[in-house]
């Protein structure tokens, strides 16, 4: 399957993450543990392969998905890039490896950090 370079789409309806606070449907031990989730699913994806696909249908999931790759992004010291692929959708990769750029890299071939940052308290 091929991809189209990220130059030729055109995203509408798209905005910048911005830093007006969203309450949250999720209690705060709900939160930590999807994100402590979300990092450690996405996390393994984007080591294996160099970037990971996440559905983001609600500002506030955006929101998560941003937090998630600036956390990968401290905890493995090279950055981690969150970008919207469309209204519903984001990619978070490292550098190299955006939608569109060419293929992902197979399974342990990535520059990612040899493992995840510990989350006290996830199951």
């Amino acid at each position: 399957m091929r991809e189209e370079p990220a130059e030729a789409r055109e995203l509408y309806n798209v905005r910048t993450v911005g830093g007006e606070p969203v309450l949250s449907p999720l209690t705060d031990e709900e939160e930590r543990r999807f994100r402590a989730v979300l990092l450690a699913e996405l996390g393994h994806e984007i080591s294996a392969r160099g970037r990971a696909r996440f559905p983001a249908h609600t500002p506030e999931d955006r929101r998560r998905l941003v937090d998630v790759a600036r956390l990968l992004t401290e905890h493995w010291g090279q950055p981690v890039t969150a970008v919207a692929e469309d209204e519903l959708r984001m990619c978070l990769h490292l550098e190299g490896h955006a939608p569109g750029i060419g293929p992902a890299r197979e399974a342990g071939a990535a520059r990612a950090a040899p493992s995840l940052p510990s989350v006290p308290g996830a199951i």
